[in-house]
């Protein structure tokens, strides 16, 4: 096989489709979760060509036909092994079934870190977000909060306070992590009221998050349970690249973001490529993700023409 690409997201499917229609005829593995990320999202309105916005389903569904119509074979199931090794390259799809391919594209996204709590999970898509840029709009000049401390956290909350009419942070600890810079803008934002020493107990709302029970300093003497009243959820406590599979052949960086040659999607083993959200720490945004599943799908042409 010449190309076997490991993830349904924007990244792997729009590597399907170039690759495809370089007569590379890619298997795409799709794993658990078609769409990655996305799929927490209520509704993609900065996807260009979507002018009345689009659901996640939809959309990834569009590429996938746009891939199987130029002749992408498509394969359910988790990839359990690896081995980057020798060449072709070896896959193993749930332990059973072994692919071998010349070229591996790696598009297997990060998941966003979530607190654990159950409301969480029965909100998701209905008040929780895990991105501020994706879902911001829909809370315009309503309230949010933001959990978290670092600088993404300062990052959303200032990005969310030039949308809604009050954002909360609800930090765990006595102070933020960020750096000063970013500190001092969330500290001189009106719209941001920073909650030190929070921790979130549960979200309520009966359709639609419409609130938040907090406890304030857990466990001392000064405890108290506390509720807010907000919209929206927004967590920001960071996101685990799914790329554990591939520790032991592809360098990774201290948080396992697969490490990539300048702007290229290589990696340090030739022939396989990373794309999408494993690869990219920064933006975390489809459009992005859909390009550099283009560019390592013509990489991976121009890597196999060399060795023809």
């Amino acid at each position: 096989m010449k190309c076997l690409i490991i993830g349904s997201g924007p990244a792997g499917y729009t590597a399907a489709i170039y690759a495809s229609r370089a007569n590379l005829s890619p298997v795409l593995i799709e794993g658990m979760q078609v769409g990655g990320q996305l799929m927490i999202t209520t509704e993609v309105e900065n996807f260009p060509g979507y002018p009345d916005g689009v659901e996640p389903y939809q959309m990834m569904d569009d590429m996938r036909r746009q891939a199987e119509r130029f002749g992408t074979e498509f394969v359910s199931g988790m990839v359990t092994k690896v081995d980057f090794s020798c060449s072709p390259k070896k896959v193993w799809v749930e332990d059973e079934q072994l692919y071998e391919a010349d070229t591996v594209i790696i598009a297997t996204g990060a998941s966003a870190k979530f607190l654990g709590i159950q409301s969480e999970e029965d909100y998701k898509g209905r008040g929780v977000s895990a991105c501020a840029t994706c879902d911001g709009f829909f809370y315009r000049k309503k309230t949010v909060a933001v959990v978290g401390g670092g600088d993404t956290a300062c990052e959303e909350a200032n990005y969310l306070a030039g949308l809604c009419e009050k954002v909360y942070m609800i930090v765990r600890k006595p102070y933020l992590r960020a750096s000063e810079i970013m500190q001092q803008r969330v500290k001189d934002n009106p719209k941001i009221e920073i909650l030190f020493e929070h921790n979130t107990l549960n979200l309520t709302g009966e359709t639609k998050v419409d609130g938040a029970d907090l406890v304030y300093k857990k466990g001392t003497p000064e405890e108290e349970i506390r509720h807010i009243a907000i919209d929206g959820f927004f967590l920001a406590i960071g996101h685990k690249p799914n790329t554990d599979l591939f520790a032991e052949y592809l360098e990774r960086d201290a948080e396992g973001y697969i490490k990539v040659e300048g702007y290229s999607p290589c990696t340090n083993v030739a022939g396989v490529f990373a794309a999408g959200d494993c690869a990219d720490p920064y933006y975390r945004q489809a459009i992005v993700a859909a390009a550099s599943g283009c560019k390592a799908a013509m990489e991976a042409e121009k890597y196999l023409a060399a060795m023809a």
